[in-house]
């Protein structure tokens, strides 16, 4: 390999994840597979080669490798804070990695990441996922304040309010909004990040079962909601 090919560019990752799509006609579900960097097990590293191939290692292990000369017929990135996701399609097939920096304060992990994003855009477009600054945030608030003080007219439905724990059957009905409840606060906790949710969601949609897979889920509701 010539002394060009092996130039290189090195970030160090805090955590470096996988999701794992559930193989056809195979038992198991879809999970993530995550990597962190310790004593133990070494540091988590993203090393882009000028000959555009793209390796995350930990110690000697290759956890990852490909080249990025045709990665805009298969690959899509986000960046969103100190974390890059990114989204593959191969052969009818989808997966997504997740990409952590690793810094001494959150705001330089940051930085380290916008510099890998400087360098992956000279072989593709990187997308950002942008969260709301202080300005956006004051002017929803003015909007829903405003909203708060105008007078309404028009009629209002009325839900109700269930202080515990719902059936599976209001569930149901709530889900197939069949019924005007308001669900309680137990209902409300939502663990996975907005940025896995969106990455799920395009997983999701890619694999041509899943307009199937929700029509029997309504079904089911349907089935559930009446029993």
């Amino acid at each position: 390999m010539s002394e060009e090919n092996t130039t290189k560019a090195l970030w160090k990752l805090k955590r470096y994840g996988r999701f794992l799509p559930k193989a056809k006609n195979a038992g198991g579900n879809s999970s993530w597979k995550v990597y962190e960097s310790s004593e133990s097990k070494g540091t988590l590293e993203l090393t882009i080669l000028e000959s555009g191939h793209l390796l995350i290692s930990q110690a000697q292990e290759l956890l990852e490798g490909f080249s990025l000369l045709n990665a805009p017929s298969f690959l899509k990135i986000q960046q969103k804070s100190d974390s890059l996701l990114f989204y593959f399609t191969l052969k009818e097939e989808s997966r997504m990695i997740r990409l952590q920096f690793e810094g001494s304060s959150r705001s330089e992990a940051v930085d380290l990441c916008r510099k890998a994003v400087e360098k992956l855009t000279e072989y593709l477009p990187v997308g950002t996922q942008e969260q709301p600054g202080p300005s956006s945030a004051a002017h929803t608030t003015g909007i829903s304040n405003q909203q708060q003080q105008t007078p309404v007219t028009a009629p209002q439905v009325i839900h109700d309010v269930i202080p515990e724990s719902l059936s599976i059957k209001q569930l149901s009905q709530y889900f197939l909004g069949e019924s005007g409840l308001s669900l309680p606060l137990a209902y409300h906790h939502f663990s996975l990040p907005p940025g896995d949710m969106e990455g799920l969601l395009r997983l999701c949609l890619l694999d041509s079962g899943f307009p199937g897979f929700v029509e029997d889920v309504e079904n089911q509701l349907k089935a559930l909601s009446q029993e």
